[in-house]
């Protein structure tokens, strides 16, 4: 939910400043882990138009079996960092992150809102960004560069260059062709600005009766509609213009935050749906992108309590393994809502929002914050020194984040 408190990602809206910070070093060691050698991803080919650092088109091995390869030959702290997503506010400089990402290893960088200036500033510090990755930095692998262009009050890059998108609740009053046809012209623009992945479409379905009154979706008219079914139509469409365009897509905010009162980025209450089951309708976007290999899903924070009552779905097992992998049968990269600025996770030390995340089966722990990375990276490397199983899951979750960056063409194989 990022995007609300001018951060980006995740859900809210607004392109208003985020936060900054500094980044300290140090990390820690552990032992090497079995890595799986399947397929962890979905079978789709994303076009790249986005800059690729130092890297060639994958052998033809299987993106599954050459990712293992890859996992096999990194250190912990190089596992560590390829989990870790970090933001970049408008107004930090395009340097303020060279110190954390070759320290910490770190395999991609949001883009936070306030980017108004055009497409050229933006490719400017993407350049830069991109240019960071080399073999010390970031074991040999680009970095994924992500933005929140969804459309509406949620349209983090603007300027010349930028088409004006409409909101999604515009966006959804159209044709499905027509909005790929858009969201392509959009995507071309991204990849011109040097951004490889959107965190968009939403795939969040507010109930008529609720509307605006929920915080974080249909306050900021971010939903295709109030029906599912359309919901997963022009999400679908939206994500197949996207992709030929050449971004990777994110499908969000998975359960679906669309029954929910308040925002999870600026509140800790309101934020429990008492609806949702794990066969309920509103999953039906969700299915449909998993459906067509949407590279991304991004799980929020709201709290189901049909589900795991008490615990936010970024921490929970029933909600990312049980029921996006296993029910839904995703096999790709699971990205989390914002875990360092939203106030539904601030109750939970720092370190344990990563751990926890890979924990309940998530890949990429994002947080708007750079001073959150070395704690989550050190409580990382801590807790895959002292926990094989927790050691496997990383394996596993860098494995479908490497999976995904060679499909990108941001690695190749060894």
């Amino acid at each position: 939910m990022l995007a609300v408190i001018a951060v980006a990602g995740c859900t809210a809206a607004g392109p208003a400043p985020a936060p900054t910070s500094t980044s300290p070093p140090t990390a820690t060691t552990s032992q090497q882990t079995s890595v799986p050698t399947e397929s962890p991803t979905p079978s789709t080919t994303i076009p790249t138009s986005a800059p690729a650092p130092t890297t060639a088109a994958p052998k033809p091995t299987g993106p599954g079996g050459c990712a293992a390869a890859i996992v096999t030959r990194m250190s912990p702290d190089e596992r560590a960092g390829q989990l870790l997503m970090v933001g970049l506010g408008s107004d930090a400089g395009s340097r303020s992150l060279d110190t954390l990402v070759a320290s910490r290893h770190l395999g991609g960088v949001i883009l936070l809102g306030g980017w108004t200036s055009g497409v050229d500033a933006v490719r400017a510090t993407t350049r830069h960004l991109a240019g960071l990755a080399s073999p010390a930095n970031t074991a040999g692998l680009g970095l994924l560069l992500a933005a929140d262009q969804e459309g509406g009050q949620v349209q983090q890059l603007r300027g010349p260059g930028f088409s004006r998108m409409p909101s999604a609740l515009v966006q959804g009053q159209s044709s499905p062709g027509a909005l790929t046809a858009s969201a392509r012209t959009w995507a071309r623009e991204l990849a011109a600005a040097g951004v490889n992945v959107n965190l968009a479409p939403v795939a969040d379905t507010v109930p008529s009766e609720l509307g605006r009154a929920n915080g974080p979706i249909g306050h900021y008219d971010r939903q295709y509609s109030s029906d599912p079914d359309r919901v997963a139509t022009m999400s679908a469409a939206f994500a197949a213009g996207m992709r030929a365009g050449g971004m990777a897509t994110t499908a969000k905010h998975f359960p679906g935050l669309g029954r929910i009162i308040e925002n999870t980025d600026v509140s800790a209450t309101g934020i429990t749906d008492r609806t949702t089951t794990t066969t309920d309708p509103y999953l039906r976007p969700f299915a449909r992108a998993v459906r067509d290999g949407t590279e991304l899903v991004m799980v929020g924070s709201a709290i189901y309590s049909r589900i795991d009552p008490g615990t936010n779905a970024v921490f929970s097992r029933a909600i990312v393994t049980d029921l996006l992998r296993r029910q839904l049968g995703y096999r790709g990269v699971v990205i989390s809502d914002d875990l360092g600025a939203a106030k539904s996770v601030e109750e939970v030390p720092v370190g344990q929002r990563a751990t926890r995340f890979i924990t309940a089966g998530g890949d990429i722990v994002l947080t708007a914050r750079p001073s959150d990375i070395p704690v989550m990276h050190e409580a990382l490397t801590a807790r895959m020194a002292t926990d094989r199983a927790f050691a496997n899951q990383v394996a596993a979750a860098v494995t479908r984040v490497v999976a995904l960056k060679l499909r990108m063409g941001l690695a190749h194989c060894p």
